[in-house]
């Protein structure tokens, strides 16, 4: 049985080598190709800096983070809910680096990619259709996925939408709100494919011959 995380984070900006911090992290289970809505993971992080310009993205203030915990307090948590699972991440790149960044703060070196098996859903897009939008609103258009909750940006409704979006690239699932059976094979794990990065390399597990081709078939039928 495969175990698949699907995690995003928000953050008070996009470069951590310049001090910011991540101030959310949310991510949803899928086993067997089902979302398990009862277990779930999700914080809000005090990132000890001010969130600025990055509140007209994810509607997370100052005030609202003053009580929350640091890092440093939710880790063991959270590195056990993910502990051997393969992470389905948009634009990994991103999400990894602010978490090994958080991770080598409170003296831990161990990257986020030395312990999980990484599927970045953005690369897995980009072979699929290159030269199309690749956004997570283009990729809910795409799949017909509801997407109107998502006025702002958060980490737990992303991750429950991305899942969606992911099932639907691979061949197709039951949504977050039915338990309808799929019969398309889940993503193959052992096709791993590297892919340079700034912040090192990152496994990317891409679909299998059977879910591309059933992918094509999706498409030859709209």
């Amino acid at each position: 049985m495969e175990r698949l995380i699907v995690l995003d984070t928000e953050t008070t900006g996009i470069e951590p080598s310049e001090g910011h911090r991540i101030i959310e992290i949310g991510c949803t289970e899928i086993v067997d190709r089902q979302i398990t809505e009862n277990n779930e993971y999700h914080e809000y992080i005090q990132p000890s800096r001010n969130v600025g310009d990055s509140v007209r993205i994810h509607g997370i203030t100052d005030k609202f983070l003053t009580n929350k915990p640091k890092f440093k307090a939710i880790v063991k948590t959270f590195l056990t809910y993910i502990e051997g699972a393969t992470l389905i991440i948009h634009n990994a790149p991103f999400d990894l680096g602010f978490l090994n960044h958080e991770l080598k703060l409170i003296g831990i070196d161990e990257r986020i990619e030395d312990k999980c098996n990484i599927i970045d859903s953005l690369e897995l897009s980009k072979q699929q259709r290159p030269g199309t939008l690749h956004n997570l609103d283009a990729l809910c258009r795409r799949f017909e996925i509801n997407s109107s909750a998502r006025t702002v940006h958060g980490a737990l409704l992303d991750a429950k939408i991305l899942a969606q979006v992911y099932l639907a690239m691979t061949g197709g699932q039951s949504t977050l709100f039915n338990n309808e059976q799929t019969i398309n094979e889940q993503a193959n794990t052992n096709n791993i494919i590297r892919v340079e990065r700034a912040i090192g390399k990152i496994k990317v597990v891409y679909a299998n011959k059977q879910e591309l081709a059933a992918h094509a078939s999706y498409f030859e039928k709209i």
